[in-house]
């Protein structure tokens, strides 16, 4: 049945479940208008670029092979979206591997700026955590329409493989999220100067499907360090669970990642955050950094939530809730650029936080705001 959403104040929840072809139909089928208005959001941001419509479809459909060699089980799950939405497989595949089907094309550098965004992750060791248990939260920066086009997808899978729950643009396989071994994902925009010289091995929407799907977190880096990818961007990848022998454990790790390379950071003092800007050491020795041009607003950022979680543990009870991550992650300055992006800002594009999630792996339950410019309602998605 077709969801219908007219300015609502939460995402639709979709559960999808079958083969791959069949969870994909489900989808479409669930919420067609998002997924075309998805479709037809980054055909506009192209052909604003000068690809037009019949190239457009044509580079797209070229990217058949390279989503057939990583996953053929992705490929039928987009076809599935598409016929289930009523919409053309090079939509879908626009939606997913927008980016990557532009190499090597005149437009590439123009595209690639208007296809970029941003946002801030952070993580809270369950020693630090009021609830005892691992926190991970994010704030998606994107194109303010995408507000009307994300959804909560519940994917239910068969053999012993991990069931998922994530939050995604209408017509894609995913963004970010977690599944039922207790592993979340979340990512954040980079830049350098190696972004665009190389094409990628699989888009990177895709990487982090994959990574979603793995068993435990030693299973998802390796699938993304046998990959090349087409531009930097940044992962927090994190588990929680109970070991063979009833412990419970966690780990975080922040995945700084270079088209051809890997730049890791563990959390130091029980926290670790993420804005988008290079912090490693090693790699700002290595890359040259080209974000903070558009967006040296990342630097407060970063600063800014560091201090109120660390300033957290000094008070009350010593423990950060979910209260204090919701303010910091909401917190909005006319004009230094807060933590939180309001429509109309600085930048030519549109852009803005179009969601705050709040993940609790170890509840399997995940709370999203939805345009938290707007209202700061967080509704529930469980597992």
């Amino acid at each position: 049945m077709s969801i219908r959403q007219a300015d609502v104040d939460y995402f639709p929840l979709i559960e999808v479940a079958g083969s791959a072809y069949q969870r994909g139909k489900l989808h479409g089928c669930a919420v067609p208008e998002r997924v075309a208005r998805s479709a037809r959001l980054y055909r506009q941001l192209l052909m604003r670029q000068g690809v037009g419509a019949e190239r457009l479809t044509r580079l797209a459909l070229g990217m058949r092979p390279i989503v057939q060699r990583f996953d053929p089980a992705y490929l039928d799950e987009m076809q599935g979206i598409a016929d289930g939405a009523g919409v053309s497989l090079a939509d879908i595949i626009l939606i997913n591997c927008r980016t990557e089907m532009m190499f090597g094309h005149s437009e590439q550098k123009l595209v690639c700026q208007v296809l970029e965004g941003g946002g801030a992750s952070l993580a809270v060791l369950p020693e630090h955590a009021a609830s005892g248990r691992l926190m991970h939260a994010h704030n998606w920066d994107w194109r303010q329409e995408c507000a009307d086009t994300g959804i909560v997808l519940r994917m239910r899978r068969s053999g012993g493989l991990p069931d998922l729950l994530m939050f995604a643009e209408a017509g894609a396989l995913g963004r970010h999220g977690i599944n039922s071994a207790g592993l979340s994902v979340s990512g954040n925009f980079l830049s350098s100067e190696r972004d665009y010289r190389q094409l990628a091995d699989v888009p990177l929407a895709l990487v982090r499907r994959k990574m979603l799907e793995a068993a435990d977190m030693n299973a998802a880096m390796k699938i993304l360090w046998r990959t090349r990818r087409f531009c930097s961007c940044h992962l927090m990848l994190a588990q929680t669970g109970v070991d063979r022998v009833g412990q419970p454990f966690c780990d975080v790790a922040n995945l700084e990642c270079a088209p051809d390379e890997i730049f890791w950071l563990a959390p130091q003092d029980g926290l670790l955050v993420h804005a988008n800007h290079w912090l490693c050491p090693v790699a700002r020795g290595k890359l040259r950094e080209l974000g903070l041009a558009a967006n040296p607003d990342s630097l407060y950022r970063q600063r800014r939530v560091e201090t109120v979680l660390q300033q957290a543990l000094f008070r009350g009870s010593g423990k950060i809730d979910w209260t204090c991550i919701k303010n910091v992650l909401a917190e909005d300055l006319l004009d230094a650029g807060g933590v939180l992006r309001k429509p109309g800002g600085k930048g030519d594009a549109p852009c803005a936080t179009v969601a705050t999630t709040l993940v609790d792996a170890a509840a399997g339950t995940m709370w999203i705001a939805r345009a938290p410019y707007q209202s700061r309602v967080f509704t529930e998605y469980r597992l």
